[in-house]
């Protein structure tokens, strides 16, 4: 293989399809995207396809909000059901702390457009029935939150991207990328050989190693998170949140007629290791005893493990680099960057066309490490 592209799209989860997809409708001819595996193969179909714009950060509420807007017109504009579910995002707050930071959040979402409002515990346990409120302060929510299928919304990519010229090629891992002095020139793969001028690292947990090879510094650490699904909930009712306990980071979701649930496990070291095991189960129960306890009583039917990729703000890393010309990066979700995945493609698609974006992702940039100006965002699941 010895191809020709305009731009080369490294990664083919839902940020790669995403900006293949936008790329290709502007009319961007000769898009290729590179995926070393099948499509979403990597932390997008592990992902619990929680989407919301329920965030503390200016920037990652409007990502959330504008990729709301698209997933609810997915099936009408990419012509694929994407099981969308708008039941809403509920967070359950036992501190203080907690409800003055989502307080705060909620007005700066409100300001923004989000129809987000708190609650009190007995206004959270009529919303999702299976919490218990002992020790609840109060719960944020925001009924236009909810779930969909992130495999889904990758094959809808893809399919209209390749609809429109993209050329998608799966089974093909990249080895290098070659450059004249600063300038991209050429992406090496076990398939050959393509020239190209640009390149768009959509790598996910794996873009520390993508963007060392053209010598941009993305820092993205993999970590392991679990989820579990569990047996059919009778009278389980499907408007049923995601829920999420906030002290504890336990989430639950209706996943057909079960539960899909999940948390962090702070023992968890950085990896890319992906094999499930039951060390989380004793804290994972320790929570459900705590904040749900009739889910004690639920048989574990399946689950799995997938990767965040943590940047050590916890968010994204979105731009072009400085060092290198016609390097772009869309990484470093921490965790959201299913849900913002339209959002972003809209953006690289810009910032590639040398259009101005909706928003003004700058302060995203990976750069702003080494300027010591952080972007923290606080509503971590």
């Amino acid at each position: 293989m010895n191809l020709r592209a305009r731009v080369v799209i490294v990664g083919g989860g839902v940020m790669g399809t995403s900006i293949a997809y936008h790329l290709a409708r502007a009319g961007v001819r000769d898009v290729v995207l590179v995926e070393r595996d099948e499509l979403a193969a990597g932390s997008t179909s592990r992902a619990a396809g929680g989407v919301r714009a329920q965030f503390s950060d200016e920037l990652n509420i409007q990502l959330g909000a504008r990729s709301l807007e698209a997933f609810g017109r997915f099936e009408e504009e990419i012509g694929q059901d994407i099981g969308l579910h708008r039941v809403g995002y509920l967070f359950l707050l036992s501190t203080p702390e907690q409800v003055a930071s989502f307080e705060a959040g909620v007005r700066l979402q409100n300001s923004l457009g989000v129809p987000s409002r708190m609650l009190t515990p007995a206004e959270a346990h009529r919303l999702s029935p299976l919490i218990r409120t002992d020790g609840l302060l109060a719960a944020a929510y925001s009924p236009d939150d909810g779930h969909c299928t992130p495999e889904a919304v990758v094959q809808g990519y893809a399919t209209a991207a390749r609809a429109r010229g993209a050329r998608i090629l799966r089974h093909t891992e990249v080895t290098g990328i070659e450059r004249d002095g600063s300038t991209v020139t050429a992406v090496t793969t076990t398939r050959g050989r393509i020239t190209t001028g640009t390149v768009i690292c959509a790598a996910g947990a794996w873009s520390r190693a993508v963007g060392a090879l053209a010598g941009v510094d993305l820092p993205v650490r993999p970590l392991r998170r679990q989820i579990a699904v569990t047996e059919p909930v009778p009278g389980l009712a499907q408007a049923l949140p995601m829920t999420i306990d906030f002290t504890t980071s336990l989430y639950f979701h209706a996943e057909g007629p079960g539960l899909l649930l999940g948390m962090s496990d702070p023992d968890e070291r950085p990896g890319f290791a992906t094999d499930p095991h039951d060390r989380w189960i004793p804290r994972l129960c320790e929570a459900m005893q705590r904040r749900a306890p009739a889910l004690l009583e639920l048989r574990r039917t399946g689950g799995w493990a997938g990767l965040y990729e943590n940047t050590p703000d916890h968010n994204a890393l979105i731009g072009e680099a400085s060092s290198v010309s016609r390097f772009l990066y869309a990484t470093g979700f921490s965790g959201h960057g299913f849900l913002q995945g339209p959002a972003v493609g809209e953006i690289i698609r810009d910032l590639y066309l040398g259009r101005v974006p909706f928003l003004d992702v700058s302060p995203l940039s990976a750069g702003r490490f080494a300027a010591d100006a952080p972007r923290p965002e606080a509503n971590l699941v």
